[in-house]
């Protein structure tokens, strides 16, 4: 589906979630702040806005990374959680790998899912408003280095997205990510591996860092 004429509108307008909300339940697309950085959301539950993003964003099919409300919707997604993985998603701006232990949404991925519970901004706000997953790749065509700012992604996407929300210059790291089954450490993002190793010390063997 492709907007005739995109719209901008400020993190700090009330009327912001309500109208990402309905953008995303129309299948379209967003660009807003994630937790991290400026992502490139669609309905999760929705294959065809999905396979829309995926056209867009990622031609190479790699999957996407999987934003939810809250933990409960893990257990919808058919992941297996264990105290390990919940631990690991409380923390800001870590996303952990999870096997499916069913063929649920499987659009979103075969065997596994790459997960995160923002935990503020605006996108932790529209998440819990639309009270359903999104996926939410950096605002970047494959390739390219992730848009910055509102104005960077319009070059990047123009019309082909609905909603642009603007938060401002947001210069940050993608989420730090980690393998759920052998707690490995596979991005450091805003964090350095040692740090990340100090912040789960709680674990009995910790995490290794890859590579």
């Amino acid at each position: 589906m492709r907007s005739q004429s995109s719209k901008v509108v400020s993190e700090r307008d009330p009327a912001s979630i309500e109208l990402a909300s309905e953008v995303l339940l129309k299948g379209e697309l967003v660009v807003a702040p994630t937790d991290t950085i400026y992502g490139i959301l669609a309905d999760a539950t929705n294959p065809e806005a999905v396979n829309r993003l995926r056209t867009l964003r990622r031609p190479s099919g790699r999957p996407f990374i999987v934003l939810v409300p809250d933990l409960p919707w893990a257990g919808k997604l058919g992941l297996e959680l264990k105290k390990e993985h919940i631990k690991l998603l409380s923390l800001f701006g870590v996303t952990v790998v999870l096997r499916k232990r069913t063929g649920l949404y499987h659009w979103l991925g075969k065997e596994t899912l790459a997960v995160r519970v923002p935990r503020r901004g605006f996108v932790h706000r529209l998440l819990k408003y639309l009270g359903r997953p999104v996926v939410a790749p950096s605002a970047n065509p494959e390739g390219k280095p992730p848009a910055m700012t509102v104005g960077e992604a319009v070059k990047y996407f123009g019309n082909k997205v609905s909603l642009y929300v603007d938060g401002g210059r947001i210069g940050g790291k993608p989420s730090a990510l980690v393998d759920g089954k052998t707690l490995k450490v596979l991005r450091g993002g805003p964090y350095s591996f040692d740090s990340l190793n100090r912040l789960f010390l709680t674990f009995s063997s910790g995490l290794r860092a890859s590579g």
